[in-house]
């Protein structure tokens, strides 16, 4: 039998150059620098998403409680919340953010007040948030927001309640 030759242009057209190959890593690699900070950003912004629905919703809950009960209230169980959310401030949504009820129980015949409140819970990734740590929603409906626990600092609700 005779060996068959192989060309050297058989050789080389077998397989990716180290040339094609860097440009692959490079295109990969501008992609993701592109992608992830888009992925995170979104990912924060859904969190700030979950603050805002459970604030809305502790809401709806102390009108609902004032409807029936002529006062606002404090405790989670009264708000129809599981036994294990015992006091507030408790842990909402996927575990960013802890939201608190403050009640003003008003002279008369001033009415009651409230407000509810959710705050990034430190050492989490929503706590590096630059501009919505805070969200509230106060008994008339006025909604708040801000770059800082606690909710000092400048009003970020045009930002942070869109």
């Amino acid at each position: 039998m005779k060996p068959r030759h192989i060309s050297c242009a058989a050789i080389r057209s077998s397989g990716f150059t180290l040339i094609e190959l860097m440009i692959a890593v490079a295109i990969v690699s501008i992609l993701v620098a592109i992608a992830v900070p888009l992925y995170a950003k979104q990912v924060q912004h859904s969190r700030r998403v979950d603050a805002r629905t459970a604030v809305l919703d502790i809401a709806g809950r102390e009108e609902r409680y004032l409807s029936l009960q002529s006062s606002y209230t404090t405790v989670p169980a009264n708000l129809g919340y599981s036994a294990t959310a015992v006091a507030f401030p408790m842990t909402v949504g996927s575990g960013y953010y802890t939201a608190n009820v403050v009640v003003v129980a008003g002279a008369p015949p001033a009415p009651p007040t409230y407000t509810v409140s959710a705050s990034a819970i430190a050492g989490t990734s929503q706590a590096k948030d630059t501009q919505c740590q805070y969200f509230s929603v106060d008994s008339t409906g006025k909604q708040f927001s801000s770059a800082n626990v606690g909710g000092g600092g400048a009003d970020t609700s045009a930002t942070c309640w869109q």
